[in-house]
């Protein structure tokens, strides 16, 4: 399991307005800014974005590399994942993948991609597995 992940933007503004917009729908609206000069020397500023008590989605200014990263955000159902997509086209986004299915992972697989502002590749995903009570759950099939 992941704690956090810093992305590093080209434009700190823009890509708060974005975030803001495609995460709510999921959920993930509590908002941090950390100074890094409360950090140990060297440590960037940050603009994070969370929710249940938990920061772990972070932005960070400098030179933007869409190659570096994929973001898989949670959804808690497919209306969620709709809702994201939505969120972030109206924001900008560029369509990687409109919400469906995606058989070729699994057939409960559903999700939907977008490139943000700076071009970094984004999946707003729901697996309905992965939601199940513990006595219901069904392993992943072996390929």
């Amino acid at each position: 399991m992941l704690d956090h992940v810093f992305l590093t933007v080209s434009d700190l503004n823009r890509s708060i307005a974005f975030y803001t917009a495609a995460l709510a729908p999921l959920g993930i609206t509590t908002r941090v800014d950390y100074n890094g000069k409360d950090g140990p020397p060297g440590h960037p500023d940050l603009k994070g974005f969370g929710c249940n008590g938990r920061i772990f989605f972070w932005l960070r200014a400098g030179v933007a590399d869409a190659r570096s990263a994929h973001v898989g955000f949670v959804a808690n159902s497919t209306a969620e994942v709709d809702a994201a997509y939505a969120g972030a086209m109206a924001a900008g986004a560029v369509d990687n993948g409109a919400s469906g299915i995606r058989a070729y992972y699994d057939p409960r697989y559903y999700a939907a991609s977008v490139f943000d502002p700076d071009g970094y590749s984004l999946e707003f995903v729901y697996k309905s597995w992965q939601h199940a009570t513990a006595a219901t759950v069904v392993p992943r099939r072996q390929k």
